[in-house]
C-alpha cells in the first residue's frame, strides 16, 4: 500500500508541475469553442431535492441479494459506508467548487472494483438531501450495473442508441431516493467508436439538459481495455480513477496517468484494501 501512495504522490506531482508550467501562457480555444464549453460557474444544490418518479420505472430490490453484491443500502455502524461518505465529501467538493456535473469513473484493468465503487458512490451521493443522482452504464463493452439491482434488464442504453427507444422508457429507480440509473443491455464491439459517435454525444447533452441540477456518473470502461475510456473524456467534466490495493504496478498508474493526460483528475480511489474490506483510500 505505501509503494502505491507513493506512486500516486509522484504522479500527482507531475501532472501538478506540468500544469504549473503551462499556467503562465494564454490559453487557446479551438475554433468551435472548448470542448468544456458546457460548464458553468459553481451554483447551489437545489433546495427541495424530491423526485416525482412517476415517470420512472421503479424497482423492487431484493435487498440481500444486493447485500450480497456489496451494495451499500443504508447508513448505520459500517466502516465501509463511512468510507463512502468521506469519497462523496471530496467529490462533491471539488464538483461544485468548480462548477462541474459530469464524472467518469474508470480503472486500469479489469477487476479494480470500478462499477461496484461507482454504484456505491451513486448511492452516498444521493443520500445527500440536496442533491439528485444519475447513474449511467456505459461501458459498452460489459455492461453489468442493472444486475446489480435486479436479474438483469431487458432494455438500457444500448437500444436507445441503435434503436432510438426512448430515454423516458429506460430510466429506472433502485427504491433508493434520489437516484436513477441507466442500466446498460447489449454490448458493442465497436465501443470505442460509438462512445464518440454523434448519437452517444447527443445523449450525454440531453442527459445534461434534461437533469439540470443532477450530478451524473458514467462508469466507464478499465481504461487499458482500449480506447473507449480516451474517445469519451472530451464530454465529462472530470474523471476518477479506481485502483486495487496491491494489483497495480507502478509503471501502470504511471500509463494511466500519461493516458489521462489534461483532463480534471478529480482523484484516485483506493479499493479492496485490508483496513476495512474495501474502498480504503482517496488521493
Amino acid at each position: 500500500m505505501e509503494r502505491l501512495k507513493k506512486a500516486m504522490e509522484r504522479a500527482r506531482a507531475e501532472r501538478q508541475a506540468s500544469l504549473a508550467g503551462s499556467a503562465g501562457r494564454p490559453e487557446r480555444q479551438k475554433a468551435g469553442g472548448s470542448r468544456f464549453a458546457h460548464r458553468t460557474q459553481p451554483r447551489p444544490p437545489a433546495s427541495d431535492a424530491k423526485v416525482d418518479y412517476t415517470h420512472t420505472a421503479t424497482l423492487d430490490v431484493d435487498a440481500d441479494a444486493m447485500r450480497e453484491r456489496r451494495v451499500i443500502l443504508a447508513d448505520g455502524v459500517d466502516p465501509i459506508a463511512d468510507a463512502y461518505k468521506v469519497l462523496r465529501t471530496h467529490v462533491l467538493q471539488r464538483m461544485r467548487a468548480n462548477g462541474w456535473k459530469t464524472l467518469a469513473v474508470t480503472s486500469p484493468g479489469i477487476g479494480d472494483g470500478k462499477t461496484i465503487t461507482s454504484i456505491n458512490l451513486a448511492i452516498s451521493l444521493a443520500r445527500e438531501v440536496n442533491q439528485t443522482v444519475l447513474l449511467v452504464d456505459l461501458d459498452l463493452r460489459r455492461p453489468s450495473i442493472g444486475r446489480y439491482f435486479s436479474e438483469g434488464p431487458t432494455q438500457g442504453i444500448s437500444d436507445h442508441l441503435t434503436h432510438g427507444v426512448d430515454l423516458a422508457d429506460l430510466l429506472i429507480n433502485p427504491g433508493i431516493d434520489r437516484l436513477v440509473v441507466l442500466p446498460g443491455h447489449d454490448s458493442f464491439t465497436h465501443s470505442s467508436e460509438m462512445l464518440s459517435s454523434p448519437q452517444l454525444v447527443q445523449l450525454v447533452r440531453e442527459l445534461k439538459e434534461r437533469y439540470e441540477d443532477r450530478l451524473i456518473l458514467f462508469d466507464m470502461p478499465p481504461l487499458f481495455a482500449g480506447d473507449d475510456v480516451i474517445a469519451f473524456l472530451p464530454y465529462v467534466d472530470a474523471v476518477m480513477l479506481v485502483v486495487e490495493d496491491g494489483k497495480v504496478s507502478k509503471s501502470e498508474l504511471e500509463q494511466a496517468n500519461q493516458l489521462l493526460g489534461d483532463k480534471n483528475f478529480i482523484g484516485i480511489v483506493l479499493n479492496k484494501a485490508e483496513q476495512v474490506g474495501d474502498v480504503s483510500g482517496y488521493y
